[in-house]
């Protein structure tokens, strides 16, 4: 919206078109979403008070209810609106809205995040439900990502124009220039959606404790914004060896506006928590994060960058698995970091050890454009 308006300013009367840089309008997006949360974000706490959304300690299962200090319950919750409204205000206003990836990824993040407000509503209004079935929440996630996956197959990654590109339609492994592995119709779309839903799923599970999701959001979702700069940039693509995505500077502006947005919440979120993302924030982060990915073909590296995530939901499937099969725990609960809970850490600690992990992994990740 701004870019046009500082455009048409230019044109007109030499206004000084600083928006015509991404590293500007992701700075600008950046701040946006931060002082957005900063500023809205008192109001919206006293509302969600007055509404009395707060966390149910008692809708938990039993072996959640043993590590979540009595405290918690009854913090407001489903601050993710707060985010949603940063990340959308902050995109809208600063990324090239003739993109269609910029509006094939809003459209994901938008749906994500419904779909946890309808989960949350249903986990404040309903008096024994906590939330909405596992299979409703996935199946109404599966049909977003499968819509947006076959859409973007046509060839939507142009700025501003449809084009087919065989030369995307590929899972880029690193360790070798040339090291990709071809992807037909099908894979691509389940490639989508193991991306998309599992980034939005392990998110979900990683929110459990004051700060743990937000700020490991933040950390991946920069890094994330690095390898959108790089795959964006044709002459820095071609000197990574990967593929360049047109129109991937524009996702980099939003993940930006995510990466505000997510420290924000921090202000907030930090321990000890004075609100909760609910699934209506985790969701839509989740999903934004599996996007920014995929569309740029760094698949892999938000499995490295997201490592914190991906050990959350390992441990819970991990621990499904087991108990199906041969009727034994592995862990004494999960997502894993309630296990070091029951392990006698703090929870304070925990979290901040869970960052120092991020932050290496996401260093780690951006190592992977040189390792070819």
């Amino acid at each position: 919206m701004l870019y046009e308006l500082f455009r048409y300013l230019n044109e007109a009367h030499g206004f000084p078109y600083l928006v015509r840089y991404p590293s500007f309008r992701m700075v600008a997006a950046f701040l946006t979403a931060f002082l957005f949360c900063l500023a809205f974000g008192p109001a919206f706490l006293r509302a969600l008070g007055r509404r009395k959304l707060g966390e149910n300690v008692d809708k938990m299962g039993e072996a959640r209810r043993k590590v979540v200090a009595a405290g918690k319950a009854g913090t407001p919750t489903m601050g993710g609106i707060l985010t949603f409204a940063a990340i959308s205000v902050a995109a809208l206003l600063w990324t090239k809205l003739d993109t269609p990836l910029v509006w094939v990824g809003l459209v994901l993040f938008w749906g994500a995040t419904a779909i946890g407000f309808l989960d949350d509503h249903v986990k404040q209004h309903h008096a024994t439900k906590h939330g909405i079935s596992g299979r409703l929440k996935l199946g109404l996630l599966s049909l977003l990502v499968v819509a947006a996956a076959l859409f973007l197959r046509q060839g939507i990654w142009s700025e501003g124009s449809l084009h087919g590109d065989d030369a995307l339609e590929v899972l880029i492994l690193p360790f070798a220039k040339d090291l990709v592995l071809p992807l037909g119709a099908v894979a691509f779309v389940a490639l989508a959606w193991g991306v998309i839903c599992g980034s939005a799923n392990a998110v979900n599970l990683s929110d459990g404790m004051d700060g743990l999701a937000a700020g490991c959001l933040a950390i991946t979702g920069l890094a994330l914004v690095v390898a959108c700069n790089v795959v964006g940039t044709e002459d820095l693509a071609a000197r990574f060896f990967v593929r360049h995505v047109p129109g991937c500077l524009e996702i980099a502006v939003v993940l930006a506006g995510l990466v505000g947005a997510a420290l924000g919440f921090l202000w907030f979120n930090a321990a000890p928590a004075l609100v909760f993302m609910g699934d209506v924030g985790s969701l839509g982060f989740g999903t934004l994060l599996g996007f920014a990915a995929f569309a740029s073909r760094m698949e892999v590296l938000l499995v490295v960058a997201g490592a914190v995530f991906v050990a959350e939901a390992g441990s819970v499937i991990v621990q499904v698995a087991s108990y199906k099969l041969f009727k034994k725990r592995v862990f004494r609960c999960t997502p894993i970091h309630h296990a070091f809970q029951l392990a006698g850490m703090p929870e304070t600690r925990i979290v901040a050890r869970f960052w120092v992990v991020a932050v290496l992994c996401a260093v780690l990740s951006l190592a992977l454009f040189k390792v070819r």
